[in-house]
């Protein structure tokens, strides 16, 4: 495994290390999910996807219920959804998903991280080509049947089932499908009673760069400015693992 495996290694401890900037990011999330559906869990789709997600990262209940209630205040302002695409060096491409209250700030800060680090950022929908956005759910598959469960979970769109390995190596399982079957594939996982960790709309690469060690490490120092930013909300590449 070697450097490789010790660089990755270093990085996921790097992102655990930065739970407070997961906080802010499902906070945001909630404030979105409130202003656009309501304070009610039962009746928000979203806000209950941001509440489990919260949940998924140790985020306190008194953070949640704190952001709910600041949502609902018809005085407080939301947060406007931009996505920002383009390349950092040896051609890899990079997507990114924000939220913020000042699209100057953000959009200027993007920039400077990608002309600070060598990259380009491009036009909206440059790279529709190499991103295909999906629908992802993660849960612990415990003692479950996962064939059984395809065979339940067909008719809610799903395309493919799997399991992953978490930071800990405890198998994860992975339940994916359309972008626009979201809200179908959700209540079909909690209406066979399944407990999700997380539920979110992912970007999948549907083409790879290769780089090598070092290659990996220049566009990494890109990556890191982005998820170090307060409006960013994901960082998405296709670098080949």
């Amino acid at each position: 495994m070697g450097r490789a495996f010790e660089f990755r290694k270093e990085r996921k401890f790097k992102r655990w290390a930065k739970m407070a900037v997961q906080f802010t990011r499902i906070g945001k999330e909630i404030v979105m999910a409130v202003k656009d559906g309501g304070p009610s869990p039962d009746t928000n789709s979203r806000l209950r996807t941001a509440i489990q997600n919260a949940k998924a990262v140790n985020m306190p209940k008194d953070r949640v219920d704190a952001a709910i209630k600041r949502a609902s205040n018809k005085d407080e302002n939301g947060y406007e959804e931009y996505v920002y695409e383009g390349y950092g060096q040896h051609g890899v491409a990079v997507l990114i998903e924000t939220a913020t209250d000042n699209t100057n700030r953000t959009v200027a800060n993007v920039r400077s991280y990608f002309n600070k680090t060598g990259g380009t950022l491009g036009k909206t929908g440059s790279l529709d080509f190499i991103f295909n956005r999906k629908s992802i759910f993660r849960f612990l598959p415990g003692e479950r049947d996962l064939e059984e469960l395809e065979f339940e979970l067909i008719d809610a769109g799903l395309e493919e089932l799997y399991l992953e390995a978490d930071e800990e190596g405890n198998d994860i399982a992975v339940v994916q499908t359309a972008f626009e079957d979201f809200g179908k594939m959700q209540k079909a996982l909690e209406d066979l009673g399944v407990e999700m960790k997380s539920a979110k709309l992912e970007r999948i690469a549907l083409s790879t760069t290769a780089v090598t060690e070092e290659q990996a490490a220049d566009v990494f120092k890109l990556i890191d400015k982005l998820e170090e930013d307060d409006d960013v909300q994901a960082v998405y590449h296709n670098m080949a693992e």
